[in-house]
């Protein structure tokens, strides 16, 4: 029985993965194999022409969204631990109210928030601009941020915010000492989604920065299907190459995410 349960979920896996597989094993296929029939499994008489045409074409979208995605990591902390650790340990009047405006906030669709942004930034200025992305995104990922690292947060023994206050610390002195690194599983979890949010990010990408002068990856694959609609294996090597930074994180990560997201599961 264990047997048949790993032919099965291997089989499963496989099936998942096979979309990935192809869209490597178009990216080494030439122009003139794609519309074989029966297609090559494996990329026969191969071709780098695709990663060559990611090199030359593609690295300012994926300079751009590296910066994006590193700025709105570094901004939903900046809101988002303090915020939570508010709500966990300083109680303030209302946190009840805001803890459900900030689940509410994650249910409204991004195109609604999308429209809005672009008025409110077409009047400041900012349409069109790096820092406009990363305040769109980071909107995306701040409630999510918090409601995590409050439920972490709120796990943390009372003794040691305690011993804290008899050594003289104030509240900032015993956030930053005590409650920020010991809640570094969850800082790195809430730090990864919010990455790879912003990494991902079109809707916010095609309405505000659709005419700048540094747009993101997304766009990036976006303006090159319509440019190059026969390119199917420099398009797909695209693809690949934005996968990449992301699965590597992932992959870095994984260990402190799978402990971030229990985090308060449970209490001794």
């Amino acid at each position: 029985m264990r047997h048949l349960r790993t032919v099965v979920g291997l089989a499963l896996t496989a099936v998942m993965l096979f979309p990935v597989y192809w869209m490597i094993n178009v990216s080494f296929t030439r122009d003139g194999a794609m519309r074989k029939s029966p297609p090559d499994l494996f990329p026969v008489d191969g071709t780098l022409d695709g990663y060559r045409a990611v090199l030359d074409q593609q690295l300012p979208y994926l300079g751009t969204s590296l910066i994006v995605g590193l700025g709105t990591v570094v901004l939903t902390l900046l809101l988002a631990a303090p915020a939570a650790y508010s709500l966990a340990w300083l109680r303030p009047r209302g946190g009840g109210v805001l803890s459900f405006v900030l689940l509410i906030a994650q249910m409204i669709p991004g195109i609604i928030m999308a429209m809005g942004f672009y008025a409110v930034f077409l009047s400041a200025g900012v349409l069109n601009t790096v820092p406009g992305l990363i305040v769109a995104d980071s909107t995306l990922a701040v409630p999510f941020a918090v409601l995590v690292l409050t439920t972490f947060m709120t796990g943390i023994p009372e003794e040691l915010l305690q011993a804290a206050r008899v050594d003289g610390a104030g509240a900032v002195r015993t956030f930053v000492s005590v409650v920020l690194p010991v809640s570094r599983n969850s800082i790195v979890t809430v730090s990864l989604f919010a990455f790879l949010w912003a990494w991902s990010d079109f809707v916010f990408a095609s309405t505000l920065d659709q005419g700048g002068d540094h747009q993101p990856i997304t766009l990036g694959i976006y303006h090159y299907i319509g440019n190059n609609n026969q390119d199917w294996n420099a398009i797909m090597a695209t693809a690949v190459v934005a996968s990449v930074p992301a699965t590597v994180l992932l992959v870095i990560a994984q260990r402190y995410v799978a402990a971030g997201v229990t985090a308060g599961a449970v209490k001794d």
